[in-house]
């Protein structure tokens, strides 16, 4: 489905705070959210509040720093796309290393969904240190409605002979949605973990830090195989780290990570049991005349995705998106420009640390769009051919323009130059952008033309027809 030809985006939902910014306050809910959930309460507009989101089919899933993964459900009820919540459960606790002397943040870094077999729903999620599985699904809650001391409407006198025993009678009240850990997977990084990726087989996943790649089976928790390990004798020798990783779509013996030094490695883990050496190596060879002190930080890759048919790579640094193909490793097959307005302002986002910022990308469902966030709650979507590309705001004004049935930032005028509305593509380009509002997170349905955007402490939802 092409975005362009169908009308263009729309703006369909969000949930969160819809108060200004600067007026958040821990724990106040919008009166005007679809269904107020305490995990989506505001948080400090300087760090956003979902750590990860990830749709899938029916359901969406998303993680907060307060170590909370909240899932929302399709509503079938309405014709639109929308979601309503569906349930909210802790799902890590902050911790203490009292060998190291560290906290450990109980923010979700990652979800991954596991395919769904029977009518429960499987998904990993993990933050610093400790992965685990969860097993949703709907419980009957059951009341005992007869007994020996009572028949269900009022009390009985204790039974005098033993024929009068009776077994007690168990009545359906209600359902529930239950989550529980089926499966808890620690101490096995002694670094951050920041990726999680479950494999084409869904009986093995990845997880990775910043040193080492380990692969687990989903039904064993004691127990993981190191099949990469990047780190150097002598840690002053260190001149890399790990950023992302990924299991290959169908290829359940291929994955591949990517590093700060800008390339990508794709394994087989038929050729060994260790995988340092990778079979094949994406990088392209930097410009010497654009060296600059800079240019490791932005060079940097901080989400790397595979099409959905395997034959491509989607990789993200700060400035650009990258389109490899998995046969030419020379060189991206596409090369798409998303911050070059900011190389001018390197030293300044250097000094407030937003050059560090991780980005995520993903491919659309038919693999014919890519999207990727922005600052000032821009996102962009690029048709992966063309390149023409359109520029959304995930802000208050759309949920204030769709309630009081005015235009959409974006949509103003569907005939304009690449589907976006003049002026908002300019806009990116100017001194006024709000480093602090920033679109780290997003999210594309696999089967449907809906994103889902985390912006700051809100969770937008954009879908076009």
């Amino acid at each position: 489905m092409d975005p362009d030809a169908s009308g263009g985006w729309r703006f369909a939902q969000c949930f969160g705070d819809k108060g200004e910014v600067e007026d958040i306050t821990e724990g106040e809910p919008s009166p005007l959210d679809p269904a107020p959930v305490p995990a989506m309460r505001a948080a400090s507009p300087s760090v956003p509040h979902l750590g990860t989101i990830r749709l899938y089919g029916q359901y969406l899933a998303t993680g907060d720093k307060g170590g909370r993964v909240v899932l929302f459900e399709r509503n079938d009820m309405k014709k639109s796309c929308e979601y309503k919540f569906y349930t909210e459960f802790q799902s890590h606790e902050p911790e203490f290393d009292y060998l190291k002397s560290l906290e450990i943040e109980e923010k979700i870094n990652k979800i991954r969904w596991c395919r769904r077999q029977n009518s429960a729903h499987f998904l990993l999620s993990t933050n610093d240190k400790t992965i685990k599985l969860w097993k949703v699904f709907e419980k009957s809650l059951r009341v005992v409605s007869e007994s020996n001391m009572s028949d269900g409407q009022r009390a009985l006198p204790p039974p005098a002979l033993k024929q009068h025993l009776r077994l007690p009678r168990m009545q359906h009240q209600d359902n529930i949605i239950a989550a529980v850990p089926r499966k808890v997977y620690s101490n096995a990084h002694a670094y951050h973990i920041h990726s999680i990726a479950v494999n084409s087989d869904q009986e093995t996943y990845i997880s990775a830090d910043d040193l080492r790649v380990n692969l687990w089976n989903l039904n064993i928790s004691d127990q993981s195989f190191n099949i990469v390990d990047i780190k150097p004798a002598n840690m002053e020798e260190l001149t890399e780290v790990i950023t992302a990783a990924e299991f290959h779509p169908t290829q359940c013996n291929v994955f591949m990570y990517s590093s700060s030094k800008s390339n990508i490695k794709l394994a087989d883990m038929r050729d060994s049991a260790l995988c340092d050496k990778h079979a094949k190596l994406f990088e392209e060879e930097e410009d010497p005349t654009n060296r600059s002190f800079f240019s490791e930080i932005i060079s940097s890759i901080s989400d790397v995705k595979f099409s959905h048919d395997g034959r491509y790579i989607l990789a993200r640094d700060y400035l650009s998106l990258k389109i490899w193909d998995v046969n030419m490793e020379s060189r991206p097959v596409k090369t798409i420009q998303i911050h070059d307005h900011l190389r001018g302002k390197l030293c300044d986002l250097y000094e407030n640390d937003c050059i560090f910022d991780k980005f995520e990308c993903t491919w659309s469902g038919d693999d014919k769009n890519v999207l990727t966030g922005s600052y000032h709650n821009y996102l962009r979507i690029f048709d992966s051919e063309t390149l023409n590309d359109i520029v959304l705001q995930a802000d208050k004004s759309a949920f204030k323009a769709k309630k009081m049935g005015g235009p959409l930032p974006g949509n103003k005028q569907l005939g304009a130059k690449n589907g976006i509305k003049p002026g908002l593509k300019d806009a990116m380009q100017l001194e006024t952008l709000d480093f602090n509002k920033k679109i780290l997170h997003t999210s594309w349905h696999p089967r449907e033309n809906t994103i889902a955007i985390a912006a700051t402490n809100n969770l937008f939802l954009y879908s076009a027809a």
